[in-house]
């Protein structure tokens, strides 16, 4: 699902509100996880998952164009764990 479906599937479920407005608020939900985990946090959303980041190391990588060797910086990369409930809807037969 791509954010373009999940505002009609929001606006769809939600007639009383204006489509501006959801988006508004979908908006305003993304940029605080992201907010958050830029700040080094956690968030958490129960029976979903959580979003936390990981540290990775430097490296050297290569260049897979051309073969040359460059440095890669150490950097924070984003991590989601899937809550139980998420695990146990995926895996329900």
């Amino acid at each position: 699902m791509i954010r373009s479906e999940l505002l009609q599937t929001l606006a769809s479920d939600n007639p009383d509100l204006r489509p501006e407005e959801i988006e508004q608020v979908l908006t305003i939900f993304f940029d605080e996880i992201a907010k958050r985990l830029a700040e080094g946090g956690r968030v958490e959303l129960r029976g979903f998952g959580a979003f936390s980041t990981r540290g990775r190391d430097s490296r050297t990588g290569r260049n897979p164009r051309t073969g040359e060797t460059v440095e890669v910086p150490a950097k924070r990369v984003p991590y989601f764990k899937p809550g139980k409930e998420m695990r146990e809807r995926l895996n329900a037969r």
